[in-house]
């Protein structure tokens, strides 16, 4: 199984995280580092500031040189799929390549009501969502593309310079969503990520993810599958690998700690040794 590490951008400072994610570059245990997509805090005080997901991980490329950035995952609401796409080609080539794109539909409907963005019901939302990842997707790999769909279109659309990483940077389809998330992770995604209460419903979410690659034709090997798992500030390390044990035994792939506000970076050389028999 391979690590990962989530900081929420929230309740903290630049130079905290700049600080954290710089350590996590050098520990080797840990594959990538991850952010979220939101403009308020999602917990506490939402007053409260909370840097942006997408400047932030083109600043962390440059500041990094090996750990692989990714967002966890991109609300495909706040920014049209053209302009996102031109994003995440100019991040990837300014990490030299280590990108990993997450997309997933969008749904914080304080953040769309105070910013006037449209967060529509949950069938328009996904027919938005599956246009813009085939958007995206045309954008980074080819050189013009068309779309004319009911929510995206684009006509002889171009994003240059293409990412480093071709055909493109792999993309992770995050949610737990049964009929529209998951058959979209079998359609497009290189990694389906799920926030889950237990290895168990993991399991049964696979099991739904595996049908949907059938139908489609996909070779589920192609997919890896990825799960978060919360390190707690009042419960310590301990608790939290215990419960990636459950995973590694599951089959997931990649497992992210989200880590508890206002780390130092020996926290993460105790988390690192502590982990280190899951890999």
């Amino acid at each position: 199984m391979r690590l990962g590490i989530k900081t929420k951008p929230e309740h903290t400072t630049w130079a905290e995280l700049l600080e954290v994610w710089r350590a996590a570059d050098d520990i080797e245990l840990f594959e990538s580092a991850w952010n979220w997509d939101h403009f308020y805090p999602l917990s506490g005080d939402v007053t409260a500031p909370n840097l942006e997901g997408w400047t932030m991980l083109a600043a962390l490329a440059q500041a990094t040189r090996r750990i692989r950035i990714g967002c966890q995952v991109t609300g495909m609401i706040y920014r049209h799929p053209a302009v996102l796409a031109n994003m995440a080609a100019t991040t990837d080539i300014i990490s030299g390549g280590r990108l990993e794109l997450g997309l997933g539909a969008g749904w914080n409907r304080q953040e769309c009501d105070a910013y006037g963005i449209e967060l529509p019901p949950l069938r328009d939302r996904f027919d938005l969502f599956d246009e813009g990842v085939q958007a995206i997707i045309g954008l980074l790999t080819q050189p013009t593309t068309t779309l004319h769909g009911k929510h995206v279109r684009l006509t002889d659309a171009r994003c240059e310079p293409k990412p480093v990483q071709r055909p493109h940077p792999p993309i992770t389809i995050g949610g737990r969503g049964p009929k529209r998330t998951l058959r979209a992770a079998a359609r497009w995604a290189q990694a389906w990520h799920a926030g889950t209460e237990s290895p168990r419903q993991w399991l049964e979410l696979r099991e739904i993810l595996l049908a949907h690659c059938a139908d489609v034709g996909r070779d589920p090997s192609e997919i890896a599958c990825a799960v978060n798992v919360r390190v707690h500030a009042d419960k310590g390390i301990g608790p939290a690998v215990e419960e990636a044990h459950g995973y590694r035994e599951a089959g997931v792939d990649l497992l992210v700690f989200n880590l508890p506000h206002h780390n130092e970076p020996a926290f993460l050389e105790q988390l690192a040794e502590a982990a280190a028999p899951l890999v």
